[in-house]
């Protein structure tokens, strides 16, 4: 079929204009898009960068209460670092703060497993059991540490009254006055907050692992502890490194739990980091030393999460 020569004409013509649309909307698209990242960006460089940067030029400084009236920071350098990694209750702190962290993660994790396993079976009312072991996890923190901080009273709480009348107790034990007790008593706080997190990741992470392993590793003859052993935990390592990191980040900078129950006492057992930092900061009002304390916390956070998934990429290698 011939062209004829005005179609033509007129196709040469037209060129250009699509030509230049295509060139505006190359132009337009990535504006566009820059347009619609635009809010989500300044909304982090306002609420999360600026404030992360004033902690860190705060920490240099010898920010006061008078700060505020005149305005004046000097710049002291290094030195309220070298004050609170100087103080005797630093290295008290920072002992409590390894302590409860790894003794909260390792009850969180093994509880949370544990409850994850027994709900990956279906069994009449499982929905609705797994329903209610949300709810430490649903109630502010608050409420809960005041709870728990109830319970545990050496007169009137329930536990000691439950083990009086059991007989296995004849005087209330000292859950949160006594200096051997008290970092223990938060610790099992910090856990029962902390079942329902992990039981609901590592459920999911169950729900992953496809169920035709399970049934070709019953027809090789394995039970079940060597399912979990060969087909659950090696499928199952992604999410719990995530559990991990993450609980180990959250664990670390635990703050109004230990205010509530115990104060961060009695004579400083339960006093971590986190907790010495807000003294500091909102007791103390030596804003630089409390600035410098949380860079700190968040120095040994990122420390921690960098070796933990540095030894796991190392461990997939061999």
């Amino acid at each position: 079929m011939e062209t004829s020569p005005t179609g033509a004409a007129e196709k040469d013509e037209a060129a250009p204009g699509r030509a230049r649309t295509v060139t505006r909307a190359h132009y337009w698209e990535p504006i566009a898009q820059w347009m619609f990242i635009a809010p989500a960006a300044a909304y982090l460089l306002l609420f999360f960068g600026y404030p992360i940067v004033k902690n860190v030029v705060m920490s240099f400084q010898q920010y006061t209460t008078t700060t505020f009236y005149t305005g004046a920071a000097p710049f002291v350098g290094l030195r309220n670092y070298a004050k609170i990694l100087s103080s005797a209750l630093f290295s008290k702190a920072l002992l409590t703060t390894v302590l409860f962290t790894a003794g909260s993660i390792a009850g969180q994790f093994v509880l949370g497993l544990a409850f994850a396993l027994f709900f990956h079976r279906r069994f009449p009312l499982g929905g609705v059991l797994r329903s209610l072991l949300l709810l430490p996890w649903l109630l502010p923190l608050v409420v809960s540490a005041t709870t728990w901080k109830w319970m545990l009273g050496t007169d009137t709480g329930v536990v000691n009254d439950a083990l009086r009348d059991l007989h296995l107790q004849s005087s209330g034990i000292p859950w949160l006055t006594g200096t051997s007790q008290a970092l223990v008593s938060v610790m099992v706080v910090n856990i029962w907050v902390g079942i329902p997190f992990n039981t609901t990741v590592l459920y999911s992470g169950l729900q992953e692992i496809p169920a035709h392993l399970y049934e070709a590793a019953k027809l090789d003859g394995a039970g079940p502890v060597a399912s979990f052993r060969h087909v659950t935990w090696p499928l199952l390592r992604p999410v719990v490194n995530v559990v991990l990191v993450l609980g180990a980040v959250y664990t670390v900078k635990v703050l109004d739990l230990i205010l509530v129950v115990t104060g961060g006492g009695p004579a400083n057992a339960t006093e971590t980091l986190a907790t010495q930092s807000y003294e500091l900061s909102f007791q103390q009002f030596e804003f630089g030393r409390g600035a410098a304390m949380s860079n700190v916390l968040v120095a040994i956070s990122l420390a921690f999460a960098f070796v933990y998934l540095r030894a796991h990429r190392r461990a997939q290698h061999v």
